[in-house]
Parts: structure tokens; C-alpha cells; sequence
């Protein structure tokens, strides 16, 4: 099947599809600031808690994670840190390493946003599988 054989359906499940995920995207944002927190800060402190280094990420890897440039991720650090959601802590091994690791009160903030945010992708996953029952099956390119 051709991308201009698509069917009209397609269309539509994509669109409902982006819909959502911007619908998800703007609910998040608005939990975030009703948490006292700047969607950016609630990214950067899920970038850190999720990370899988138990010492805790680099800037450079969360940098990697919210794909933005290091400088950018240094003042968003700065900013956190200065609000008391995370410290930045020097590398057991390599003192020239510098991890970031969340404070309780950047523990205790992403926790209840995250709550929040399994709820809603819960209620949410129980829509997607009508989204892509039936849609054909397209070649490989």
C-alpha cells in the first residue's frame, strides 16, 4: 500500500493520536505548576529519579534525556538547585564528575506528580488499543 493509499481513517486515528498526546503534554504542564514546580523543573527531576546510574546522572545525561544543550540543562540545574529539588554531588571516583541527586523535597514533589501522572496515562492507555485495531499494514520502506 502506497502512503497516498492511506485511508481516510488513518488520518483521523493519527490526528485523534497527536490530539492526545498534546492533551497529555498540556495536563502535565498544569499539574506541574500546581505542584509549584515549572514543567521543565518537573522534567529535570524525573531525568534524575529515572535515571538507571545509582550514583546519579550527569548533567550531560540529562542533557541526552530532555535533548537539550548542556548549557541549558547547567541553568536549569541552577535554578533547581537554588529551589532546594536537587544538590549536585561530586563522584565518589572521579572527583572531576559531578552527579545530581534529588533533595527529600524534590523526592516528595516528582512522587506526587508522578502518582498523578499513572493515573492519567492509565485512564488513557485503556483508549489507545481502539486507535490501532484494524489499521493496515503498511510496507517496509
Amino acid at each position: 500500500m502506497s502512503a497516498r493509499a492511506l485511508p481516510d481513517d488513518v488520518y483521523h486515528r493519527l490526528l485523534a493520536l497527536r490530539t492526545g498526546l498534546r492533551r497529555f503534554q498540556h495536563w502535565s504542564e498544569a499539574q506541574a505548576r500546581a505542584a509549584g514546580l515549572t514543567p521543565a523543573q518537573h522534567q529535570l527531576l524525573l531525568a534524575v529519579r529515572g535515571h538507571e546510574d545509582p550514583e546519579g546522572p550527569r548533567i550531560s545525561d540529562i542533557a541526552d534525556s530532555l535533548l537539550l544543550r548542556h548549557h541549558s540543562v547547567v541553568g536549569l540545574v541552577d535554578r533547581a538547585e537554588a529551589a532546594g529539588l536537587l544538590r549536585r554531588v561530586r563522584d565518589a571516583e572521579d572527583h572531576r564528575v559531578v552527579r545530581l541527586r534529588l533533595t527529600p523535597s524534590g523526592e516528595e514533589r516528582l512522587a506526587a506528580l508522578s502518582a498523578l501522572h499513572v493515573e492519567e496515562l492509565r485512564r488513557l492507555a485503556r483508549q489507545l488499543p481502539d486507535l490501532w485495531e484494524g489499521l493496515p499494514d503498511l510496507p517496509e520502506r
